[in-house]
């Protein structure tokens, strides 16, 4: 009897001892499972992230209006290209690899930054030549109607750009892309006089009265990557001016680390646009900008951008000091378009004379 049950209890320990290693042998299999699938979503995410981070290839305006007036069947009238540029840089926001990142809140997109910045600057440059359109170029006068298409673009266009639903930003933008496509409809027909662009050298000038604008406060901000310390010019120039709060002599600018390459890319983003507007506007007032012999004034301020285009090579945005060890991207792309700035303000005052 005793025998008996110390047999039963030594076939009950091996049972015992067997299935605890059949558990370990699960539990292994089990997390090797887990890790490997863990580190294939690792792998695709860092995958789709590289992709994603490359910014759209540049197109040429001209080119790609005639094929669409084509494909529409429209007539290449002045003010087409700068439309349909318009046009195709929406889309190309919209629907680049990844789609529009600025306002998602899944990975790994909710991870990035570099392009929903770029994106940024790119929507800022749409926004303001929308309302140079609304308000300017498509008007004859002060007194004159707006474009009831171009009511509906503009603000569409300034719709809030993180906005993840409830609505999208990219359903807002995309009717602001319908009425500008009806716009360039109208404006194409011959029988239809109500929709007009006036390349007008005024209408050209306030345009580029924002541009500058823009660029300036751009190259201020690269700037300021390594600190400076700036002297007030709030109220240079104007003995009588005055400022609602008073503010120190001299004023200590510095970008904050952790903003640097989001106001590197927003600059790209800026450039990026600016350049395919400025080639539209090149060939829609190519006749005013030939008769104020401003068509070379023109062309070497897209070079100076088409500059800030490069490749950057560093797998990050460097801030070394102005004549140190280490290259400072964002003082390089500051000089790029500060030169194009200012070559913006002379072209604009240009455009202002009688």
């Amino acid at each position: 009897m005793a025998l008996k049950s110390l047999t039963q209890k030594i076939r009950d320990f091996g049972w015992t001892v067997s299935d605890s290693f059949a558990d370990t042998t699960t539990r292994r299999r089990i997390l090797k499972a887990g890790g490997v699938v863990i580190g294939t979503i690792a792998v695709i995410m860092l995958l789709l992230m590289f992709w994603w981070n490359m910014a759209p290839s540049s197109f040429d305006p001209v080119e790609h209006a005639r094929q669409t007036a084509k494909l529409e069947q429209q007539a290449m009238v002045t003010g087409y290209t700068s439309t349909e540029t318009t046009i195709e840089l929406a889309q190309t926001m919209l629907d680049k690899p990844g789609g529009y990142l600025s306002n998602d809140v899944m990975p790994p997109s909710v991870w990035m930054d570099n392009i929903p910045n770029w994106e940024f600057g790119v929507l800022v440059q749409i926004r303001d030549f929308t309302r140079a359109l609304r308000n300017d170029i498509s008007r004859s006068q002060s007194q004159s109607r707006e474009d009831p298409d171009l009511i509906e673009a503009e603000p569409q266009f300034n719709f809030n750009s993180e906005s993840w639903l409830f609505p999208p930003s990219e359903r807002e933008y995309r009717t602001a892309i319908k009425a500008l496509k009806s716009y360039r409809a109208r404006l194409s027909s011959t029988g239809n006089d109500e929709a007009q662009f006036f390349a007008r050298a005024d209408n050209l000038a306030a345009w580029l009265a924002v541009v500058e604008k823009r660029l300036g406060s751009l190259s201020q901000r690269l700037s300021a990557s390594v600190g400076q310390i700036r002297v007030n010019t709030d109220l240079a120039n104007d003995p009588d001016a005055t400022q609602s709060t008073p503010t120190a002599g001299e004023v200590v600018s510095k970008t904050p680390w952790h903003e640097i390459d989001d106001v590197f890319y927003e600059a790209r983003g800026t450039t990026y646009a600016l350049i395919h507007l400025l080639k539209a506007v090149e060939h829609d007032f190519g006749d005013i900008l030939r008769k104020k012999n401003a068509l070379v004034s023109l062309r070497q301020i897209i070079r100076e951008l088409e500059a800030t285009q490069a490749t950057v090579w560093s797998p990050v945005i460097l801030n070394g000091s102005g004549f140190g060890l280490f290259a400072n991207h964002s003082l390089v792309m500051a000089s790029y378009i500060s030169r194009a700035n200012a070559a913006i303000i002379d072209l604009r005052a240009l455009m202002s004379q009688g």
